[in-house]
């Protein structure tokens, strides 16, 4: 006898998806390291997904980069999307320097207190050169003192 005793319903051969006598099950094993690798590629792409507006201000040479980071990182350890939508906001566009005029009006008030300088004298003659005095602040008085008070 060369074929063993089987029952005459019994199919000819057995189905790939049936495990094997040993234990190992390949489907079992497939499915596994399929998880495994998803989850990381999720875990790669929210990374990804979350440094994109570093990765923008960088880009840029944004000057709110450190503010952006920050707003990242909020979104990150949070998981509040408001700070990510602000973040990549921010980088995206640049906030117009508003004190850069302010400032510029300020040194040019602040030049018209300033006394012209005398001109310079050409030729052979040298006049009597004035020492130059430091701009001392004016002396402060004291209020009166209240008295019997």
């Amino acid at each position: 006898m060369t074929t063993p005793n089987a029952h005459p319903m019994a199919a000819g051969h057995i189905p790939s998806y049936v495990t094997a006598a040993d234990g190992s099950d390949f489907l079992f094993t497939f499915m596994a390291v399929f998880t495994i690798t998803l989850i990381l590629l999720i875990g790669v792409a929210y990374f990804t997904l979350h440094a994109l507006p570093e990765k923008m201000a960088h880009k840029s040479n944004h000057p709110q980069f450190q503010l952006v980071g920050i707003l990242a990182l909020l979104a990150l350890f949070t998981h509040n999307n408001i700070f990510w939508v602000a973040a990549i906001l921010m980088a995206g566009f640049q906030i117009p320097d508003l004190a850069a005029p302010l400032r510029s009006i300020a040194d040019a008030v602040r030049g018209l207190g300033r006394e012209p300088e005398p001109p310079a004298v050409q030729g052979g003659g040298d006049p009597d050169p004035q020492p130059e005095k430091p701009d001392a602040p004016a002396p402060v008085q004291g209020e009166p003192v209240a008295e019997g008070h």
